[in-house]
């Protein structure tokens, strides 16, 4: 692996938040320098600069291609996950850039990064030195050889297993993935005290749980209301998957992360309770929807629903911590394009669409109504079966 001469290091940071499409036009001034490849670390840089501060902060930081950075974990997520699992030894099967693997490095005495390709192995080894997780060994090998050869046990192996191919619309099911996770786990769990798997968002969590059959706790992560990964926790002896805990969080910037915990047996007895809307309105946060929490949610926090698959809820006083946005209800209308633009003088809102029939494209082109300002309008279906829309503000 080539590191950088101090005058192109001087060019990387000086560019770092220039438009890269200029920088190469503007190649020719630099003669002396590899534009091309600086203006690639560049382009890694800036895609890191929200993702991963740590590594950017570091004026020596190496980056592989783009492409790497974009498939690697944030910083938030990895921080989490670190707190999740703690032992002697951690063996990251899927290293990658090695975000997981320094994080967990802070809650294990030992981690091994692995990583089958030889280039972004070296990047990662060589900024685990610069970062100083000086208890990181990177190993240039695939998931499959380096189980072979290993004669310990870890305490936990960690797995992101890549998606394969390009076009194939079922990329997020365990089977598609290498390495095939399925087929390994009896080998897994010989060289583990437990398994640490993270998969796709878009993989059903039931399915999931009777495919791997060993689940003990699923954590679906959410950053900012973005559904970023689920994890599954596996151990030999499991609870039957109605059984395993679930915790849906949602980590946000500034506070303590949203959370909720629940199995999918206390969801299945919950009784929801439906009312038209109230004075406030809830919608959960995309962690919850993603867990399945629906009747649950209701339930525990003594709201009422609007209706069964609208998951939006209601209440006559405001329920402080929601889990998800909260909003004060100014009134209800009618579908109408002329109706709704009465109430909109500016004639702009914030369209949510939750079990209605259109979607916020169509609304918005059939009423003229602009995004932005501080209404929200949410078309939604009533406990009535009537289709409705709500006219909320933000309720604090």
């Amino acid at each position: 692996m080539r590191t950088f001469t101090p005058e192109e290091q001087e060019f990387i940071l000086a560019h770092q938040y220039d438009d890269v499409a200029q920088l190469m036009l503007q190649a020719s001034r630099y003669p002396q320098l590899p534009v091309q490849e600086l203006v690639q670390q560049i382009k890694a840089r800036q895609k890191a600069i929200q993702k991963l501060p740590t590594w950017v902060a570091h004026p020596q930081a190496v980056f592989p291609v783009a492409v790497s950075v974009e498939q690697s974990s944030s910083e938030a997520t990895a921080a989490y996950k670190s707190d999740l699992v703690q032992g002697r030894l951690l063996v990251d099967l899927t290293g990658g850039f090695g975000v997981d693997s320094f994080f967990f490095a802070r809650s294990f005495a030992e981690v091994v990064h692995v990583e089958q390709n030889a280039a972004l192995q070296e990047v990662a080894k060589y900024n685990f030195g610069l970062l100083g997780a000086d208890n990181i060994k990177s190993i240039n090998s695939t998931a499959e050889d380096f189980l072979a050869d290993f004669e310990g046990k870890a305490s936990v192996l960690y797995l992101d297993p890549a998606r394969r191919g390009n076009h194939d619309q079922k990329l997020h099911l365990l089977q598609d993935c290498e390495p095939d996770v399925l087929r390994l786990l009896p080998e897994l769990f010989q060289k583990a005290d437990a398994i640490l798997l993270k998969t796709s968002p878009m993989l059903d969590i039931e399915q999931a749980l009777q495919e791997l059959g060993h689940g003990t706790q699923v954590w679906v992560i959410a950053v900012q209301n973005e559904v970023k990964e689920v994890l599954y926790l596996l151990q030999p002896q499991a609870p039957a998957p109605a059984d395993v805990p679930r915790m849906a969080v949602n980590l946000l910037p500034a506070s303590s992360p949203q959370s909720l915990t629940f199995t999918r047996a206390q969801e299945e007895a919950a009784e929801p309770l439906y009312a038209d809307p109230l004075e406030f309105v809830y919608e959960p946060n995309a962690a919850i929807l993603k867990a399945g929490a629906y009747r649950y949610l209701g339930q525990h926090l003594g709201l009422h629903k609007l209706h069964p698959n609208s998951h939006l809820y209601t209440s006559a006083q405001l329920l402080s911590g929601f889990p998800g946005r909260s909003f004060r209800c100014l009134g209800v209308s009618r579908y109408s394009k002329k109706e709704l633009l009465k109430q909109l003088p500016a004639k702009k809102a914030n369209i949510t669409v939750r079990n209605f029939p259109e979607s916020v494209a169509d609304i918005r082109r059939k009423t003229g109504i602009r995004e932005g300002g501080d209404l929200y309008l949410f078309f939604t279906t009533d406990m009535h079966q009537k289709p409705v829309v709500l006219i909320c503000e933000k309720a604090f």
